[in-house]
């Protein structure tokens, strides 16, 4: 495998490796048959129709989107199942567009309270009954989503409004921390089994019994959901890496990046290089436990100290020789989700030449 940076891409440019983004397709679709669970990848990691497309190909039943505009995109281009993972508060203008989404392809979306159910059922009125919703539960993040003894009364309350119950979802949010990915597992599957259990016992028929994340997606545990909501999977990032949820072989997105500064050890400064991919490429994310702000495939050692908008800061291992000015390098984001989001085309390369440029359809579509 080339891992070089082709001569034609102009830096910072993001890059995606074709035959391993393949790979990782293949490996999560495989492991969902193998264990009888529907795949419903998150498309906002990559919001690119290609990819969208090999992942349905691969056997994913219908894709997951954050927001009611990338569900637009992914529609328009042909996607007839989809789920948005959000608690979305409806109000007339998103329910023309909910409207007009439900007859091209099946919608479901998310809600959380007895409040948003009634709101979204009210702007809905007649149509109410042509979207399905799930019922959000925190099984942990504590962010949006409610207790497993709340859910009864949040899906009445949608009953009441027209709305057509589906069962529940939860983001296991906490996986995407240094030893937490089996423990948010186990809390996932007890949320959600006490949640869809809750719901049937109250007269609901529990359809669907969503969850999943990255860092817990291959688990091989026992698991009360009917379909998983990866998302990252497809490119990994830095933060996977450093989860210890994917090897550096499973990185299928880099940044190219060109050194344009360079400063060997002297007068107590550290040897370090400067490239031209900074937070408007790579994103800015760093959790409090990452050793910096992404990672470089082919330096383990190096690391990302300092982002400004335009310099990624490297410091650079004194086992490796300092990378000559003009030098092209390959950088991880921490967060590919952010990076995606970034740009408005990406170069799709194998064995080092480039093969494709794939337009980031979903880019901006942020309500």
């Amino acid at each position: 495998m080339n891992h070089s940076v082709p001569a034609e891409i102009v830096t910072p440019a993001i890059m995606i490796d074709i035959d391993v983004l393949d790979r990782n397709i293949e490996r999560m679709a495989s492991s969902m048959l193998s264990r009888g669970l529907k795949l419903r990848p998150h498309v906002k990691t990559h919001k690119t129709l290609e990819i969208a497309a090999r992942q349905l190909a691969a056997g994913a039943t219908g894709l997951t989107v954050a927001t009611i505009g990338e569900a637009e995109v992914f529609a328009a281009g042909g996607a007839s199942d989809i789920f948005i993972a959000y608690p979305l508060w409806v109000e007339a203008h998103h329910a023309d567009r909910l409207r007009k989404l439900a007859e091209t392809c099946a919608v479901a979306v998310g809600v959380d309270s007895v409040e948003s159910a009634t709101s979204m059922g009210q702007h809905l009125g007649v149509d109410a009954g042509t979207i399905d919703v799930l019922i959000e539960v925190d099984s942990g993040h504590h962010r949006s989503g409610v207790l497993p003894e709340e859910v009864v009364a949040v899906a009445q309350a949608a009953a009441s409004a027209g709305l057509s119950v589906a069962g529940v979802f939860t983001f296991p949010g906490h996986s995407y921390k240094p030893g937490m990915p089996t423990g948010a597992a186990r809390n996932e599957n007890d949320a959600l089994g006490r949640a869809a259990a809750a719901l049937s016992e109250a007269g609901f028929d529990v359809r669907t019994i969503s969850g999943g994340s990255t860092p817990t997606a291959l688990l091989a545990s026992e698991t009360v959901a009917t379909e998983l909501r990866p998302g990252v999977y497809v490119f990994g990032d830095a933060q996977q890496l450093e989860l210890e949820r994917c090897t550096w072989a499973d990185i299928a997105l880099t940044v190219a990046a060109t050194v344009v500064s360079r400063h060997e050890a002297a007068g107590g400064n550290v040897r370090r290089v400067v490239v031209d991919a900074g937070s408007k490429i790579l994103g800015s994310d760093r959790p409090d436990w990452a050793t910096g702000y992404g990672r470089l495939p082919e330096f383990h050692e190096a690391r990302i100290t300092a982002l400004s908008e335009h310099h990624a800061t490297v410091v650079w291992p004194d086992s490796e020789e300092l990378p000559k000015l003009g030098q092209r390098l390959r950088v991880i984001p921490n967060h590919v989700c952010l990076a995606m989001n970034l740009v408005d085309e990406v170069t799709v390369v194998r064995d080092g030449a480039v093969v494709d440029r794939w337009n980031v359809a979903a880019r901006g579509r942020n309500n």
